[in-house]
């Protein structure tokens, strides 16, 4: 009865929309008894969350009143991207280089991918070993601003626009923050954009 409650509240809780969740419950020493409960509240101790090996606590709100902690083992398995061979530094993924494999996202390390659209395109920033599990800091997005190339400033306030052109001091990513120096002088900070062009605001 308990586990049931257990099993049934971490099914309803642990939702996961990229993988498929699968419970474990306890057992629950047999030397412990407790009066029968007709209301069972299962609930989640302050601190623990539904991921991996945890307790749930259930509550008795009824004539008697008691508590019990029983461990459960929560897994979710998911498909996540791992790298099919080696690849160096400043190399850009493309679908050969990743495949999906089912695995227990529980034991995997945070920031893990695991859908490609996250990784093909992106520049790898070091060095990865054939099976590694693709993360997001082991990715980044490629520069659209390149050092010492001319861009176009466009300054953008309320009802006007201006432009004008300068020349990047640095490489730059889609939206990151690089300065460019403009014919008088001038150092100016703005936001990478496409077709080299840097987004000032006012």
């Amino acid at each position: 009865m308990i586990q049931k409650a257990v099993e049934d509240y971490v099914s309803n809780h642990a939702v996961n929309p990229a993988g498929d969740v699968q419970v474990e419950v306890g057992q629950i020493d047999q030397r412990i008894t407790l009066p029968k409960c007709e209301k069972l509240i299962p609930f989640m101790p302050s601190g623990s969350r539904l991921w991996g090996k945890t307790s749930i606590g259930v509550r008795c709100d009824d004539q008697v009143s008691w508590t019990i902690y029983v461990q459960v083992e929560v897994k979710i398995f998911a498909n996540v991207l791992h790298v099919t061979q080696p690849v160096s530094r400043d190399h850009t993924i493309t679908h050969g280089d990743v495949a999906p494999q089912t695995v227990n996202l529980t034991q995997m390390p945070e920031g893990v991918l695991t859908d490609y659209s996250q990784a093909v395109g992106k520049i790898v920033v070091s060095n990865l070993t054939m099976g590694q599990p693709l993360r997001k800091n082991m990715l980044r997005a490629p520069n659209v601003i390149l050092r010492g190339q001319n861009v176009k400033l466009m300054v953008n306030g309320r009802g006007f626009s201006v432009s004008s052109e300068g020349h990047a001091l640095a490489d730059a990513a889609e939206g990151q923050v690089v300065q460019v120096r403009n014919p008088s002088g001038r150092i100016i900070s703005g936001l990478a954009r496409q077709n080299a062009i840097v987004e000032v605001n006012p």
